[in-house]
């Protein structure tokens, strides 16, 4: 399967999430197409098209929740490169000190942009531990069996 991981990272909480569900996904067998969206445009990254079997986007939480402007764009290229894709998984960290309404509000304006019906996954801050790690492999391995299943399949593969 391909899957597309593109985050935005402010102190590289975020990253680390990142890093953590794409060797999961790898380990799994999956091919993944890696965007940081602070430094890296949909073009040039997938030159020839951003088709994929998931999208799985990850950001941390701006200012009263709001989603960072570089998700913003990178989210503006893929609807524009792929309409708005029916696979979607979103992550992110944010922290509880700002406000429960706030905490990891870009990741709840993200899943609900794209009416995904993927669980989210959020993290306090920065992954911590074995507890952490283990939340983000079982999330990971639930979006990817979740794509791998027919109500969640391209209907043109399966008759293929």
């Amino acid at each position: 399967m391909r899957i597309l991981l593109a985050y935005c990272s402010l102190s590289g909480n975020t990253r680390d999430v990142a890093r953590m569900v794409r060797a999961r996904c790898e380990a799994l067998g999956h091919e993944v197409t890696w965007i940081e969206t602070d430094i890296q445009t949909l073009a040039s990254v997938c030159p020839d098209g951003a088709a994929h079997d998931l999208y799985v986007l990850g950001a941390w939480t701006d200012n009263a929740g709001r989603t960072p402007s570089e998700m913003k764009r990178f989210i503006a290229d893929l609807v524009d490169a792929v309409g708005k894709p029916e696979r979607v998984a979103v992550f992110g960290t944010g922290e509880t000190q700002w406000g429960a309404e706030y905490y990891c509000g870009a990741v709840h304006r993200i899943a609900t942009f794209f009416g995904t019906d993927y669980p989210t996954l959020e993290i306090e801050q920065m992954p911590h531990g074995e507890r952490d790690a283990l939340k983000i492999e079982r999330w990971t391995d639930t979006i990817v069996a979740r794509t791998e299943t027919p109500s969640h399949a391209d209907p043109a593969r399966l008759h293929a």
